[in-house]
């Protein structure tokens, strides 16, 4: 099962000090039990981690995902990579971009579930409806998409936490 699959997640997160792996991990939990039948994407990007949940493989059907920005604060969006698409009635999100759509989240108890479920259901749907070949449809599956140069790893050094 994809969500018991935290191994490579976790080699990941192992940079970032143990408050943010335990966000990453429980949005990460928010998203497989709404999604058990979505596919998990992970992109070590040398600015950010990011983690995307798709009907298929392609990072254009993304319909929800979290990033972890490398730096002093280790911001976290948990963003809608075609956001700009959702109705969003509640006002939740940021971005003015063409496209995607983000909300910050540096506590997890402030983090409005039900509006997030609403606009996360809105997102799946619309992903689907872009997915043109049926064909392209798996299920359940964690993929590591793109791990960035190990340079970064040399100037990173993993918290003592």
């Amino acid at each position: 099962m994809p969500k018991e699959e935290v191994a490579d997640l976790l080699f990941f997160l192992r940079m970032f000090p143990s408050e943010v792996r335990e966000r990453a991990l429980w949005l990460r939990d928010f998203v497989w039990d709404l999604y058990p039948q979505a596919n998990e994407l992970i992109y070590d990007n040398y600015n950010a981690l990011a983690v995307g949940w798709s009907p298929t493989e392609k990072m254009s059907h993304i319909f929800c995902s979290f990033a972890i920005y490398r730096g002093i604060n280790y911001n976290t969006h948990f963003g809608f990579y075609w956001g700009s698409e959702l109705s969003d009635p509640q006002k939740l999100l940021i971005g003015e971009g063409r496209q995607y759509r983000y909300l910050l989240v540096n506590d997890v108890e402030a983090f409005p579930q039900q509006e997030i479920k609403k606009l996360v259901d809105e997102a799946w749907q619309n992903s689907l409806a872009k997915v043109k070949e049926p064909k392209q449809i798996t299920q359940g599956k964690t993929i590591v998409k793109m791990v960035s140069d190990n340079k970064r790893e040399k100037k990173l050094k993993a918290p003592k936490n």
